[in-house]
């Protein structure tokens, strides 16, 4: 629990300081329920139980939202796909979410994003039915949709659905081509950035006490007999051959969040002859950037695939266009983008613009693996979105599947199942009570911005730019300029980010390497056409001010993030996935990690 003597801020503020004292915790106390994996749904699951008064801890190898939280289709959603499959409860749990997220938990980061379905077909009397056919029949699905939202997530933060004439369609979205458009529906979503979200729920967690590590590993489980008593950690920080690299850590329960290295715990319990009753089949998604100058829309496009749905989503001064949906057998860590996915992207959003994209066209690409459930399907995109909690062993819950929107449920699912080992005193979950940092006051900071932005003398947009990634924690950045006006230096590359954002990620948000910060807690890495790399020098320069780097360990940083730019650059020429990963392989996690191919059997298992 947090001394109430120290501020939620204050103790939400995941520094150097911070991270050393809780690795102190980690070897000292033992926990009530230590978290592996700080992607979502393991920072979700900290959150919850730090919130019911446990004693928690919460384990990363890499960074914060390292994997797939930090490479998602940027969207809170119901999922009108799982409407047309009737699978009801899916549409329910998830639109209940998205009210909460937009309204109580997170609005400074889950905002409005209006999406049109586009109407195809042509004119004619002939085709009078089938168009006919096909506004009544996605427009019921649109307005289930918005009655479902009203119904069980009270409508709210998202505005209800309109049809729209082939005029109307083209006035939102001038690039949709208009001899395959009859007309179209517009209705609305959520918007995240997917990756603060994540750090803002483990640092909401480390704010009611949550001890919170990345950049360690877990390299094995401690057993009683049958039972699981906690963890050994290696700490990848740790000056090589350091007697304090590796330790232990004591905890009454530990929950496996792990997403699609879930196997690798199951692999660790076949050795010891326990069936896990779970498995995850990984799915790759991959996304293109670009420019907003190179389709010409107000809203995001929805559109319909041989095998999924295709987004093509607004992203501040560029477009997402996304995603793929195909099993993956290769390097977890980094999965890479083929040239083959590229062209089928391009290919599938090029039926409907009126000016075909390009490869020129494309500024960025990130690829992100999806833990799915497993099951009889031979195509992924077919397997369950739903979620699932096992107890393969006493004291060792695994959870996996589900889908981003619905990572609150999925960690109050899998703390209810802790509880009921942990005692009857263990208190209900509260978090869709609980607004996590920055969320509280924001509506009113948004609204007096221009009065913030004259009392700081500092130019309205930037103040709107701060509020909208940090909510009132942008205080405490508008107060770093006030005693260092350099902080409000713009990027090298990336004029929309600030000197301040690079100082805060190392200070309160625990970036402990560049990447971290170019890649996560910024989005340079696709945001810009050389992908980050004018900034690096930069940004290096400024989290070695806070993180004590000296000249070598600098030139590192760089060095490593320019090889991993260089490597997925190279990957994205190559034909298929096997030598795209070939090619991504090429450059070394700055962690020292070896690559994590699901063949490599032999290995010790790494979480």
């Amino acid at each position: 629990m947090r001394d109430p003597a120290v501020s939620r801020y204050t103790a939400g503020q995941l520094s150097p300081l911070r991270r050393a004292a809780d690795l102190r915790r980690l070897r000292s106390e033992r926990f009530d329920v230590l978290v592996i994996g700080a992607g979502v749904t393991g920072a979700g699951a900290a959150l919850d139980a730090a919130s019911r008064g446990l004693k928690v801890a919460l384990v990363e190898a890499r960074d914060l939202a390292a994997g797939t939280s930090s490479r998602s289709s940027k969207l809170i959603h119901g999922g009108l796909r799982y409407l047309e499959q009737l699978e009801l409860h899916l549409v329910h749990e998830a639109l209940t979410e998205r009210g909460l997220l937009a309204t109580r938990i997170a609005p400074h980061l889950v905002r409005p994003v209006p999406i049109l379905v586009p109407l195809e077909g042509r004119e004619g009397p002939r085709e009078w039915p089938m168009r006919a056919f096909r506004r009544a029949y996605y427009g019921a699905g649109v307005a289930a949709y918005d009655v479902f939202a009203g119904i069980f997530g009270g409508g709210r933060g998202m505005p209800l659905h309109r049809h729209l004439t082939r005029t109307g369609a083209r006035e939102i979205f001038p690039s949709l081509r208009p001899d395959v458009l009859t007309g179209a529906i517009r209705y609305y979503d959520g918007q995240v950035d997917d990756a603060r979200l994540v750090v803002n729920t483990a640092r909401t967690a480390a704010s009611l006490g949550a001890a919170v590590v990345t950049s360690a590993r877990v390299t094995g489980l401690l057993r009683q007999a049958r039972e699981v008593t906690g963890v050994r950690i290696r700490d990848m920080e740790a000056p090589a051959g350091s007697p304090d690299a590796e330790f232990e850590v004591k905890a009454r329960t530990v929950i496996a969040a792990t997403g699609v290295w879930s196997d690798d715990i199951t692999r660790m319990l076949r050795e010891v002859g326990v069936r896990p009753g779970l498995r995850v089949r990984a799915s790759k998604g991959v996304h293109l950037v670009v420019p907003r100058s190179a389709i010409t829309g107000e809203a995001g496009l929805i559109l319909r695939t041989a095998t999924s749905v295709l987004f093509v989503i607004p992203w501040g001064g560029h477009w997402i266009i996304g995603t793929t949906d195909t099993d993956w057998q290769l390097d977890r860590s980094h999965p890479a983008a083929s040239a083959k996915d590229i062209q089928y992207l391009l290919d599938q959003v090029n039926k409907v613009l009126d000016r075909p994209l390009s490869t020129d066209d494309i500024q960025g690409v990130y690829a992100g693996l999806r833990p799915l459930l497993a099951g009889e399907a031979d195509s992924t995109s077919r397997l369950s979105r739903e979620h699932a909690v096992v107890e393969p062993m006493l004291g060792l819950l695994l959870v996996a599947g589900g889908k981003y929107t619905t990572y609150r449920v999925m960690a109050a699912d899998v703390i209810d199942k802790a509880a009921r080992r942990l005692g009857p005193s263990v208190r209900p979950s509260r978090t869709d009570q609980l607004p996590l940092l920055g969320a509280d006051g924001y509506a009113a900071a948004w609204r007096d911005r221009a009065d913030l932005a004259r009392r700081h003398g500092m130019p309205v947009g930037v103040v709107e730019h701060l509020l909208e990634r940090y909510g009132t924690l942008a205080m405490h950045l508008i107060a770093m300029i006030d005693a260092d006006p350099l902080l409000a230096t713009p990027l090298a590359g990336a004029p929309e980010y600030l000197a301040v954002e690079v100082a805060y990620a190392a200070h309160a948000e625990g970036a402990l390497h560049l990447d971290d910060v170019l890649t996560r807690r910024t989005r340079i890495s696709f945001e810009t056409p050389d992908r980050g790399t004018e900034s690096a020098e930069q940004a290096a320069e400024i989290m070695g001010s806070v993180l004590g780097w000296d000249e070598a360990v600098r030139a590192r940083e760089v060095e490593h993030y320019l090889a991993r730019v260089a490597a997925e650059r190279q990957s994205q020429l190559m034909p298929d996935d096997l030598t795209a990963d070939a090619a991504r392989l090429g450059a070394a996690d700055v962690r020292g990690f070896a690559a994590d191919r699901n063949e490599a059997a032999e290995e010790l298992p790494k979480l």
